[in-house]
């Protein structure tokens, strides 16, 4: 697939009703705010929001990151009118829509499933929401072909959604659900469905189309990897409530809740001991401990110590008490695996220079690169945090 190319008139898209500046494109589309507060939903005894604040500025890409279950797909669906919340509500440039029909709150949404009517071509498909406002025929046309040149379609308005790739099927959903210049666009895990390689090109494409227009854009999003490259900010959820909201490099190296810490990327727990003084011991190192849950724990005894993988130190060593388990080439990076002599496991992202002699079966000394960390109870990850069996190639949910 092409990439896309983001034409001059990127930022002509326009509301059919509006007029067109002589001699000039028409405006391009002005960012909306949005608001959750205190958003309560309830499905029976099961609580998918309990109490969501959380504000979009205008123009942004705002990610929502969580577990399954975690509410963030509700909070997308009572933006868009087909949810109503139990309690709290939900304003647009400050104007309270929680009551607002769907139909009237000038929102666009992009579906996981494009939802294309197959009885439609492209170009008809992009207009109906048109159609359906009653806007002139030539109009709804010439709208219709600008957005598909948009999305990087400009030759298929004659085909058929069934004559399409899923790629292709979901540029034009993209340009559907742009075609009536919504205030704000809502993405629900659109991406999801397609391969790998159309994946990547389509989600930079998506970005690069948000950019030009400057249009309020709030994702809904299972895949870290499309939150963190893509948005401006990132809302991690957790049981209905956010844990952070945060532009992508904070959340990573400044997480605000344990939870946080180890739902967003990679995160080894090694066995510490607290010193009772704001430090923790741990690989034979002592090091400061980072506020949690906005506090310094107190006391003293046993943690786990979060570090990431670039935060740990490996050296071949015969007197080391690790063990190399494994070492996968991933260009400049190499990820080891190891196991301490308490049957933990340790992953290592080190320069493949400092790696080629850390093969399987060789002793080694693990120590943290010294910089604060974060310490949880010691015992299992969190339900709802990914663990990755590096062992077997695969992962599951706590």
């Amino acid at each position: 697939m092409s990439a896309l190319p983001v034409p001059p008139t990127a930022a002509a898209v326009r509301r059919p009703d509006a007029a067109r500046p002589a001699g000039g494109a028409p405006p391009a589309t002005a960012g909306a705010r949005v608001e959750f507060r205190s958003l309560r939903r309830a499905f029976g005894a099961t609580v998918a929001l309990d109490g969501l604040d959380l504000t979009a500025e205008p123009g942004e890409l705002l990610a929502l990151l969580g577990p399954s279950g975690c509410g963030k797909t509700t909070a997308l669906r009572v933006l868009a009118g087909f949810e109503q919340p139990d309690s709290g509500e939900v304003l647009v440039d400050g104007e309270d829509i929680t009551r607002v029909p769907a139909n009237r709150r000038d929102a666009g949404m992009v579906f996981q499933s494009y939802s294309l009517f197959p009885h439609l071509n492209a170009r008809d498909n992009v207009a109906f929401g048109l159609r359906v406002r009653k806007v002139s025929a030539a109009e709804r046309h010439a709208t219709a072909a600008e957005l598909l040149d948009l999305v990087g379609l400009p030759d298929h308005g004659g085909r058929f959604p069934h004559q399409m790739s899923g790629g292709q099927q979901q540029r034009v959903a993209l340009a559907r659900a742009l075609a009536l210049r919504p205030r704000v666009l809502l993405l629900d895990e659109p991406l999801s469905a397609l391969d790998a390689k159309v994946r990547l090109t389509l989600r930079e494409e998506i970005r690069r189309l948000q950019l030009a227009l400057g249009i309020t854009t709030i994702f809904v999003t299972h895949d870290q990897e499309e939150a963190l490259s893509m948005a401006d900010r990132v809302a991690v959820l957790n049981a209905g409530r956010l844990e952070q909201c945060a532009p992508p490099a904070e959340l990573y190296e400044r997480p605000a809740t344990a939870f946080v810490a180890e739902f967003v990327g990679t995160m080894n727990r090694l066995p510490g001991r607290l010193t009772g003084t704001g430090s923790v011991e741990v690989a034979d190192c002592t090091l400061p401990v980072l506020p949690a849950d906005g506090e310094v724990p107190a006391g003293s005894g046993p943690v786990d110590v979060l570090i990431r993988p670039e935060g740990v130190r490996v050296e071949a060593d015969a007197e080391g008490t690790a063990a190399v388990v494994s070492a996968s080439f991933l260009g400049s990076v190499t990820r080891v695996l190891l196991d301490l002599p308490d049957g933990v496991a340790v992953k290592a992202d080190l320069s493949s220079r400092d790696a080629v002699d850390l093969l399987p079966g060789v002793r080694a000394r693990v120590t943290p690169v010294p910089r604060p960390v974060l310490v949880v109870p010691a015992g299992p990850a969190a339900p709802g945090v990914p663990v990755t069996d590096e062992r077997a190639g695969k992962a599951a949910t706590a």
